[in-house]
């Protein structure tokens, strides 16, 4: 059986590909492809925030009673990620590569460090607590994803 930990690290592996296709556009000074690409991860990135703060984070923090711990600290990162998804396609709508790498690489350390806290810290939380009901959530998680 599939645990939370497996299913959301999988969706985290899916939007940092979608990423790295951004970042191989903008090597080739693509702003076409890069925009395009990058747009495609927005997508992903977003209804992945969208599923945690929703559904998972919701059914976590009503079995356990806790709303000011970790999934607070996530919805914050959240917020502060949108805000440079922001920043990031403003660059690349002016094509400012400069700029554009400047929040890239922002975005990218913030992510691999919001991954590593959810990978190691939440989602194994999720699992512990969750178990019961993982298979339902991890079906409901699956069809509010947009197809890979």
């Amino acid at each position: 059986m599939t645990t939370i930990r497996t299913f959301m690290t999988d969706d985290h592996r899916h939007c940092d590909d979608l990423f790295a296709e951004t970042e191989q556009a903008m090597a080739k000074n693509d702003f076409a492809l890069a925009a395009a690409s990058f747009s495609g991860f927005c997508t992903a990135l977003l209804a992945h925030f969208d599923v945690e703060e929703k559904t998972l984070f919701p059914a976590f923090e009503t079995k356990t009673g806790m709303s000011g711990g970790p999934t607070q600290v996530m919805r914050m990162e959240h917020l502060q990620m949108r805000g440079l998804l922001e920043d990031a396609k403003e660059a690349l709508r002016t094509t400012n590569s400069e700029d554009y790498l400047g929040v890239a690489e922002t975005l990218v350390i913030m992510m691999q460090q919001h991954n590593m806290k959810e990978e190691n810290i939440l989602y194994p939380m999720c699992d512990q607590h969750l178990a019961a009901e993982s298979a339902v959530l991890i079906e409901q998680i699956e069809k509010e994803l947009p197809a890979a």
